[in-house]
């Protein structure tokens, strides 16, 4: 895991981001975040499990047909099945090991 502190790639109101194998946080004192850092720790493992550039696809093409569903970005990002995941479980700063296979399935 390796994390930079970068406020200039992050969209506006974005406070970390995961771009494999990089954690994007928008400001220092965000590397401490053990939420924050546990949610993008979430979205590498995800990354990890789907070969990295399916991971991508996946993410894309389910953000386009929730955008189509909802007609609006917000709601169709947090109704994103891998965002469903991480934000279920960021709290949980042991879940990581216990993490199973294809997990966010379970969001969709």
């Amino acid at each position: 895991m390796i994390v930079v502190v970068n406020r200039y790639l992050l969209p506006r109101g974005t406070y970390g981001m995961t771009l494999w194998p990089f954690i994007l946080v928008r400001d220092s004192r965000l590397r401490k975040d053990p939420v924050l850092i546990n949610h993008e720790r979430i979205h590498l493992r995800q990354q990890l499990q789907l070969l990295i550039i399916p991971f991508y696809l996946w993410y894309g093409i389910e953000f386009g047909l929730r955008w189509l569903k909802y007609g609006n970005r917000k709601k169709a990002y947090s109704n994103l099945s891998m965002e469903r995941e991480a934000y279920a479980n960021e709290t949980d700063l042991d879940y990581l090991q216990t993490f199973r296979l294809w997990s966010f399935m379970r969001y969709l």
